[in-house]
């Protein structure tokens, strides 16, 4: 099956590399140099995946992420330059899946690419991890979590968590005190290899904290493990 990909980049240079290689790997690849001509050929047509620069003219990227989540899952792939827009990107609840750093390596693009349509398309049991036996809703002081429904409720209020934030949650209450590393996190969540990129790891881990800790900056579930990693508490 030959997929489809939606590539919004506004460098024509870029826009020829990724396009070439990754129509020699097999995709069929559609593009657009601006936002406000993405989302017109998103909602004219199907993709499997979307690799979406942030910084362009006309509509920017943070937008155009927006308008896509408001109508569909498909997955998204950031390219960008700027470690701060992808912290935005990824944490303010604008609904990206992944990102990669420019400049990058065209094997390493068709990778992720690879990967978050494989997660897309099929789910993968993952045994490494020997969870509790599930529950359909689980009781963490404050914390009433439904992991059938994807509902997290905080003092009776629904938080509202991206689904990247849910599986990290649902990874840690499964298995309380257990010490994840953040090569584990990524590989359990995102069900891909880890290329290093902590970033990707630290803002959802902030972003989720901000939202289910009642002080942040000291977390009573979500314990870090200096150059270790993470555990859940509570």
């Amino acid at each position: 099956m030959q997929h489809k990909l939606l590539i919004v980049e506004d460098d024509a240079s870029i826009v020829e590399m990724v396009s070439d290689y990754l129509s020699r790997e097999g995709f069929y690849v559609v593009t657009a140099t601006n936002g406000e001509e993405g989302m017109a050929k998103f909602t004219s047509d199907t993709y499997d995946m979307m690799i979406v620069d942030l910084m362009m003219p006309k509509l920017d990227g943070f937008e155009m992420i927006k308008l896509v989540r408001e109508r569909s899952a498909i997955p998204i792939l950031i390219m960008s330059a700027k470690d701060s827009d992808v912290d935005k990107a990824l944490g303010l609840g604008f609904g990206a899946d992944d990102y990669i750093a420019k400049p990058f390596s065209m094997i390493e693009i068709s990778a992720r690419i690879k990967a978050a349509i494989r997660r897309a398309t099929k789910y993968v049991q993952i045994d490494m991890v020997k969870p509790m036996p599930e529950q359909n809703v689980i009781q963490a002081g404050q914390l009433l979590i439904d992991l059938d429904n994807y509902l997290v409720q905080k003092h009776e209020e629904t938080m509202k968590l991206t689904s990247k934030e849910f599986d990290i949650l649902k990874l840690f209450v499964t298995n309380p005190n257990r010490v994840f590393t953040k090569a584990q996190i990524y590989g359990f969540v995102w069900n891909d290899e880890y290329y290093g990129d902590e970033n990707v790891i630290n803002v959802h881990i902030r972003r989720l904290r901000e939202k289910i800790e009642d002080d942040p900056s000291n977390p009573i579930h979500i314990k870090t493990l200096w150059g270790i990693g993470y555990k859940w508490e509570g």
